[in-house]
């Protein structure tokens, strides 16, 4: 045991920024819900219903960016400085490509929104929001690129300054802009999509602010030649981002589902949705830093060709993950009561009977999402390791067959044809991380052990 907990130290430092640059993101939209809240539940599911359809568009931008880390960091295992520089100068490419993309996509999708049995005035409220955070893909799209480059390289901390900037910003902005503040103009949940639209525009130049000005990236950014683009690499990114993409497209398009399903079950099973999905999404940030640091390490050691660390140093993470989130379980089951209460205004007498339904709910769903924050904890990790692999085929297939072919039909049936209803959404879900989470972790062990078999040189450990 002592191999695997020495590595939590470096571990945890190599995360934390990750981590609080995750819970950033998280916490943009835990505010968006907090304020959009204190208006009523139909606006709360209105930005549910409007981020369902960025979130898939945002796996996808997202996903595909994370293939940029594992490529940097194995270059940089390496020492080689000018394979990170042409991976991130045809990342920046493909991946501004993508943001305007997806854009164009989610624009493309607003009518269906008549079309999924949703309320109206969620639908009404929701159009609105929805053009304004779209447009918000494309800088953070980009972002995303100069996020993955910079870790890669094991340099987590400046994203996480650019992602806490954007926080300030936004909460600033939804203050004055969705409440009518210090003379503003009270624009609702559209002043929280104009919040959102800014923070991101502001993340991404500061980011590349801190990027450009940095001596440890002299080699790398100084030199971009962008009218200089290679096919070859244009593909190894393509052939590593896409699946990627995939993968965490099959899961968020899961969660997506569920905001849809509780949709048709009405308004208030929808809010009661968004809360749980919300609170769950923060302490799930912590599994992906960790999955990150998964993806550096094991991309490094890949580097060094010292197999034997690679399977040490990943083992110490999904250690310190399983530990991590059986305590966030503990807090979810003691606190499943107490924490929807943050966001809807209890005092308010108007919607008094909405708010207790909605927090009744949502304790339901909390006591659920108590048991699955394990095994999404888990899955996201080895699927970090298994990037850091390069290995991203066959996990894609896994992560389709556990969300799509055992968690959606179980999230149906129970949901709509019984009446477990929101809470049988929920369980769909925690069969089908759970799932995932068994599956990735054997093709992990099986992908280790053919590396075993191959010549190493060894480097001494811990590093």
């Amino acid at each position: 045991m002592k191999q695997y907990t020495r590595e939590f130290r470096y571990n945890l430092r190599l995360a934390s920024p990750v981590i609080l640059g995750m819970l950033g993101h998280s916490f943009v939209a835990f505010a968006d819900n907090v304020m959009v809240g204190q208006l009523g539940t139909a606006e709360l599911a209105a930005v549910s219903l409007g981020n369902s359809f960025v979130f898939i568009a945002m796996s996808l931008g997202i996903g595909f960016s994370t293939a940029i880390t594992p490529l940097v960091a194995e270059a940089d295992g390496a020492g080689d400085r000018q394979e990170g520089r042409r991976v991130l100068q045809h990342g920046l490419v493909l991946c501004a490509l993508l943001g305007l993309a997806l854009f164009g996509a989610v624009l493309l999708s607003k009518p269906l929104m008549y079309l999924m049995d949703q309320p109206d005035e969620v639908v009404a409220l929701a159009i609105p929001y929805l053009d304004l955070v779209a447009f918000s893909l494309i800088p953070l799209i980009i972002f995303q690129a100069l996020k993955q480059f910079s870790e890669g390289l094991s340099r987590t901390k400046y994203p996480m300054y650019a992602t806490i900037l954007a926080n300030v910003i936004n909460i600033v902005l939804n203050y004055l802009l969705i409440f009518g503040a210090l003379g503003f103009p009270r624009l609702g949940i559209v002043g929280a999509a104009i919040g959102t639209l800014v923070s991101r525009v502001g993340m991404v130049l500061f980011l590349w602010l801190l990027v450009a000005k940095r001596p440890v990236f002299s080699d790398y950014v100084g030199r971009l030649r962008f009218r200089h683009i290679e096919n070859g690499m244009l593909r190894k990114i393509v052939n590593l981002g896409f699946p990627s993409a995939l993968q965490m497209f099959f899961e968020v398009a899961i969660f997506t589902a569920a905001v849809w399903m509780s949709g048709v079950l009405g308004k208030n099973p929808q809010a009661a949705n968004q809360i749980a999905l919300n609170l769950s999404s923060m302490t799930f940030m912590f599994g992906m830093g960790l999955g990150v640091a998964a993806m550096i390490r094991v991309g490094n050691q890949k580097g060094l060709r010292d197999y034997p660390e690679l399977r040490r140093v990943a083992t110490s993470i999904f250690l310190m993950t399983l530990m991590l989130q059986v305590g966030f379980a503990i807090f979810f089951l003691l606190g499943r009561n107490l924490l929807p209460t943050i966001y809807l205004d209890t005092q308010d007498l108007t919607n008094q009977a909405d708010n207790m339904e909605v927090l009744s709910i949502a304790a339901r769903l909390l006591l659920v999402a108590a048991f699955f924050q394990i095994s999404d904890g888990i899955q996201v990790v080895v699927l970090g390791a298994l990037r850091g692999l390069q290995d991203v085929r066959i996990p894609t297939l896994i992560t389709f067959v556990a969300y799509w072919l055992v968690g959606f039909p179980i999230s149906y049936y129970l949901g709509l044809h019984t009446r477990l209803e929101s809470t049988g959404i929920w369980i769909g879900l925690l069969l089908g991380l759970t799932a995932s989470s068994i599956m990735l972790y054997l093709r992990f062990r099986h992908m280790t052990h053919r590396l075993l078999q191959l010549p190493h040189r060894a480097t001494g450990g811990g590093s």
